[in-house]
């Protein structure tokens, strides 16, 4: 029973100590966010100051993982280079020591509970009562979570204390080195934070539970784990991003191996010939070393490094099926390949506005839609079409310099015209989507009820509007008709329920607004849906009838 306490006390230690992490982070983003962005861009000057803004950007937010998830934004949009960005990294990993330092220093040297619940409980105290999107909020968010990692560390300190009674430490004695550094591995892999594992392994050596090299390795193990999490955030991304990824594991793994096969002389540099006495500053010190002779060792090759990296993932910088496959030098070449690009368009926005509403894509298969579409979070389907139409609209640019005929100029202006009015369904869905959350998670039964034959309206929408393409030629012009006045009541038809509930007292004020603001993106979404099928089907005439009709959003 005893152990059975004491392991959970050490659980809850790491929650805590973790949770005092997250919050020191994502006060800072706010308070200084955009700041330590600019920071970060300016420092990429040269290769020593973006290892030193590396270090310093991350030794204030306590956070190589933010650091680094910065310079995969920065990498992807082009910001910095690849060369800039390994820098950044290298300095990260020196930065991320400064919490070893501070858990080593204090951590086990003062009394805990006289410090840290004191700071917890004013700063807990302005966390409940300040307005969220003040600034004193997030001071005190962020020394609530500075004094949590103290609580967490006695939590996790007492664990360790509790478990060495019960276990012998001497049945580890002869474990090979390779079993630490893999318990290493794992817990910073799974709890995505070297700083808890370093509290974890001081706690340990502290308690006697381990010996320095013992720790050592699960130092190093942990040093290779933190990469870990840059593979998962870049393994979707551009090929830009897979390759910071890829070279910060390098760094860390060719450091760590190098180490780890001379870690007896260097265990015995920092105890002996240092001086370092205090088994403690001495980890923590071994891992500030570990982390220099990084920097020492790649960062004179960095420009090589880079040049090696470029030539690893393929770059696929079209999003599009088939405009890159044609030139805008032959336009019937290019319009066909257009009209195409522009039907899996619509497609890519039909299957967005389901998903939007938590409707899976009926006709999916049918539409043959690329997994690497389909499988997307709702947030990056939007991002994905908007490069598509970035893309789309390229194209044309391109081609209209080209085309000589009338005709085909006609079609390539209705083609844009189409592509251009998908995207503002799209935008407009994205921009219902909150409300959408809001109305989804209301005690309201109105509000609920609205989202809900919403959703419904939807998917009955989306099927009728891909029927009509899929209808013969013949019928489309009738049954786009018939949907237009459908969408057309369907509208006013709202307006009159909403001010009905909003008489009827059901609503107030705020809520109306946000029940009407809901309703004009979505039935401005079905009207700009309509306008950019009406342009992909029909011709110049045909798509004239419905420019004619009357707008219904008023």
């Amino acid at each position: 029973m005893t152990s059975s306490v004491d392991f959970w006390k050490l659980l809850a230690g790491v929650a805590i100590f973790l949770l005092g992490i997250r919050w020191m982070e994502e006060s800072l983003q706010q308070l200084a966010g955009r700041q330590f962005k600019l920071f970060l861009r300016k420092q990429t000057a040269s290769r020593v100051k973006a290892i030193g803004g590396g270090a310093l950007v991350t030794a204030v937010l306590q956070s190589s993982s933010v650091t680094a998830l910065m310079v995969l934004a920065f990498v992807g949009a082009g910001i910095i280079t690849m060369q800039n960005a390994l820098a950044v990294l290298l300095g990260a990993n020196l930065g991320t020591t400064v919490t070893g330092w501070i858990v080593a220093g204090a951590g086990f040297n003062v009394n805990i509970e006289q410090v840290a619940l004191p700071v917890a409980g004013l700063a807990g105290l302005g966390y409940a009562l300040f307005n969220r999107a003040g600034k004193w909020y997030n001071w005190c968010r962020f020394f609530l979570g500075f004094s949590f990692l103290f609580i967490g560390l006695g939590y996790i300190r007492n664990g360790m204390e509790g478990l060495v009674t019960v276990f012998d430490p001497g049945q580890y004695a002869g474990a090979p080195l390779l079993v630490f550094f893999l318990a290493g591995f794992v817990i910073t892999t799974l709890i995505q934070s070297s700083s808890a594992t370093m509290a974890i392994t001081l706690s340990a050596l502290y308690t006697g539970a381990i010996q320095f090299n013992d720790a050592a390795g699960i130092i190093l193990g942990s040093e290779l784990g933190t990469t870990i999490k840059l593979f998962i955030a870049g393994i979707n991304g551009t090929a830009a991003k897979k390759r910071v990824a890829l070279g910060n594991f390098l760094f860390n793994m060719v450091t760590v191996g190098l180490v780890l096969l001379f870690l007896a002389p260097l265990s015995r540099f920092v105890q002996d010939v240092l001086g370092i006495r205090n088994s403690l500053l001495a980890l923590v010190f071994f891992q500030s070393l570990v982390n220099l002779l990084t920097i020492a060792l790649f960062s004179p090759f960095l420009g090589k490094i880079g040049r090696f990296l470029e030539n690893r993932f393929a770059e696929n910088k079209e999003e599009s099926h088939f405009i890159h496959k044609v030139s805008p030098f032959v336009p019937s070449a290019a319009l066909v390949a257009m009209e195409k690009e522009s039907v899996y368009f619509f497609h890519t926005v039909l299957d967005y506005a389901w998903h939007c509403h938590d409707w899976n894509n009926p006709f999916q298969q049918e539409m043959e839609l690329p997994a690497s579409f389909t499988e997307r979070t709702v947030p990056e389907k939007y991002e994905y079409i908007k490069l598509l139409h970035g893309e789309l609209h390229g194209f044309y640019t391109r081609l209209q310099k080209h085309i000589t005929e009338p005709e085909e100029m006609e079609k390539a202006e209705r083609l844009i015209s189409s592509v251009r009015n998908l995207m503002y369904a799209a935008k407009s869905m994205k921009d219902a989507v909150p409300d959408m959350v809001q109305l989804e998670n209301s005690a309201n039964d109105i509000k609920y009820e609205f989202y809900r034959k919403s959703r419904e309206l939807m998917d009955s929408f989306c099927r009728e509007l891909y029927g009509v393409e899929k209808a013969a030629a013949a019928s489309r012009f009738a049954e786009l008709a018939r949907l237009y006045q459908q969408v057309t009541t369907g509208y006013t038809q709202s307006l009159k329920d909403l001010y009905r509930e909003t008489t009827a007292g059901s609503v107030n004020e705020t809520e109306i607004t946000t029940l009407l603001n809901f309703n004009r993106e979505i039935f401005t979404a079905y009207k700009s849906f309509l306008f950019g099928v009406k342009d992909l089907l029909f011709d110049k005439e045909q798509a004239k009838y419905f420019d004619e009709l009357p707008g219904f959003i008023r």
